[in-house]
């Protein structure tokens, strides 16, 4: 990118020198005569001498002037200079404002993978109200051994999912892979629905998990490659923003189970729906364009281009999609490629931030939240879920609109600061004496200001940022490895918090997910770079200098 950066300002400066020596001209009338003379310049029909030039002369050498610094200009536009500060963050670049609107429709498509986050978010959330009614009707009510499997089967099948999803996005495409997912969420909704043992219901929900593992891994993939730049970041956390909504959707889909114990299986039932409309939606779209060019079909890549953005930027996005490396001979990389010196430590970082996210605590407080709620005179189950599920959607709703402002590495930044914080309090309201007659208050709103704080980066960067940082030979099989991490984490968090809790205590539980909050501050500082306004060709390429 030197070199790049080098030569381009080399062609700027040639367009200089040749512009300026034809003005040279005009401008001898005016340095010889000076400026003291206003009125001599405002006078017309006046001469102003040099060697008998008149003022058309002048206005000539002007015009010439205004015309080659307008040149300059241009010749700035399309120079693209990307250089990272020592720090890992970018140097702004003006040439990423001046880009062409989009006049494409890209809303929509976007609209059709958020169906996988909501399904993602579904399946999560909709066994926790379920449980207990589908617990007396396939007679596993006192075995609670069982009913942590049927929870944790869909974990499991998260995880074989999400490893799995990297190659068959790399292999069929993004949109087939989304047609893909929808078979095992189908097939694990209608099982799930249908059961009549709990043998049958945990075959669902473990082919629901692989469904939700590979959309996991494919919808901020694709969302990030078919995003124009301007807009990129808030599209990429409406994947985060579906989730909870997804969330949201299963507690408001349990409201009539106290009436109906036989409900829960039209819970189960309700998700078959979207995963239908998530399989005929990927049947008219447009594929992503940096797949198609990477396999050399540049044709389709410039039909998917003019769907996404319009005619108006064909040019500029297919240029882009060259330059930065798709459709060259290299190949797409394999599974042991992610650890190679080239790419390690890019990979490294992908995985530490899933880490973090689990190991902070967000799914062992959103499980437990109904317990701290509890201590503070809340008895209804569904208030305190609702309050949780809402103060994530509204977090989540906020970090969308301040993803392209305030940037990606400030916001996991403030959301790690603000869940140390939240964590901290939750441990002193459990611990201090002189706390104790506000306990209940402060635990409520500790909980809260925690998930309000996650739902601002820790939630929603991290999906999005992967994909941008990824190179494009690896970006499939790189999320889906975090992805894994994530959910591995996930389960093995939902295995164990209790026996830790007993062990340990909820205080100290607290106070080791604060410090945790605390390294990942020190983390993201040192390691994670800022990918706000640029296209990812250029993060690629700043990444990567040997490209």
């Amino acid at each position: 990118m030197q070199s790049a950066s080098i030569s381009g300002g080399g062609s700027v400066a040639s367009v200089g020198r040749a512009r300026g020596s034809r003005v040279y001209a005009g401008f001898c009338g005016i340095r010889e005569i000076g400026l003291g003379n206003k009125s001599d310049l405002l006078m017309p029909g006046r001469s102003l001498c040099c060697a008998g030039t008149r003022i058309g002369s002048i206005e000539m050498g002007i015009t010439r002037m205004r015309a080659g610094m307008e040149n300059i200009l241009r010749s700035k536009r399309e120079t693209v200079s990307i250089r990272p500060h020592a720090g890992g963050d970018f140097e702004e670049n003006p040439s990423s404002e001046l880009r062409p609107k989009f006049s494409g429709t890209v809303l929509p498509y976007v609209g059709f993978a958020c169906l996988g986050a909501i399904l993602f978010g579904y399946h999560l959330g909709v066994v926790n109200g379920a449980l207990d009614y589908l617990s007396q009707d396939l007679l596993i009510a006192e075995n609670a051994v069982l009913q942590g499997w049927v929870v944790s089967t869909l974990l499991a099948g998260a995880t074989v999912g999400s490893f799995t999803g990297g190659s068959l996005a790399d292999k069929f495409g993004r949109t087939q892979t989304f047609q893909l997912a929808a078979i095992p969420l189908t097939v694990g909704a209608f099982l799930s629905t249908t059961a009549q043992s709990v043998r049958a219901m945990m075959i669902g929900r473990l082919l629901a998990g692989i469904g939700i593992g590979i959309s996991s891994a494919v919808v901020p993939l694709y969302i990030s490659e078919i995003s124009p730049t301007e807009i990129r970041g808030a599209l990429g956390s409406v994947n985060q923003l579906f989730i909870c909504i997804g969330i949201l959707a299963a507690l408001v889909a349990g409201l009539p189970l106290s009436g109906n114990p036989i409900w829960w299986r039209s819970m189960f039932g309700i998700s078959i729906i979207p995963a239908i409309l998530l399989a005929l939606g990927m049947a008219i779209s447009p594929e992503s364009p940096r797949w198609l060019v990477q396999q050399g079909k540049f044709s389709e890549a410039e039909k998917a281009v003019r769907t996404l953005y319009g005619k108006e930027r064909v040019a500029e996005v297919m240029h882009d999609l060259k330059a930065g490396g798709q459709g060259t001979v290299e190949s797409d990389a394999g599974w042991f490629d992610l650890f190679s010196k080239r790419y390690r430590k890019v990979v490294s970082v992908g995985a530490a931030l899933f880490l973090f996210q689990q190991l902070a605590g967000i799914n062992a407080v959103v499980y437990y939240s109904t317990s701290v709620f509890r201590s503070a005179g809340i008895a209804s189950d569904a208030s305190a879920s609702a309050l949780v599920g809402a103060s994530n959607v509204f977090g989540t709703a906020i970090a969308s609109s301040l993803m392209d402002r305030k940037g990606r590495k400030s916001l996991l930044l403030t959301s790690f600061v603000g869940m140390a914080a939240s964590m901290l309090l939750l441990s002193l309201s459990f611990t201090w004496k002189v706390l104790a007659p506000y306990s209940g208050t402060l635990a409520v709103l500790g909980t809260v200001l925690y998930v309000l704080s996650f739902s601002l980066g820790a939630g929603p960067v991290p999906a999005l940022l992967l994909p941008e940082i990824f190179a494009s030979r690896i970006r499939a099989k790189a999320v889906a490895l975090s992805l894994g991490m994530h959910w591995i984490s996930n389960f093995l968090i939902g295995l164990f918090f209790l026996t830790v809790v007993n062990k340990f205590g909820i205080s100290s539980v607290y106070l080791g997910f604060a410090a945790v909050c605390l390294l990942a501050v020190l983390y993201v500082a040192g390691n994670v770079v800022e990918t706000k306004g640029r296209s990812l060709e250029e993060i690629e390429f700043a990444l990567n200098p040997a490209l």
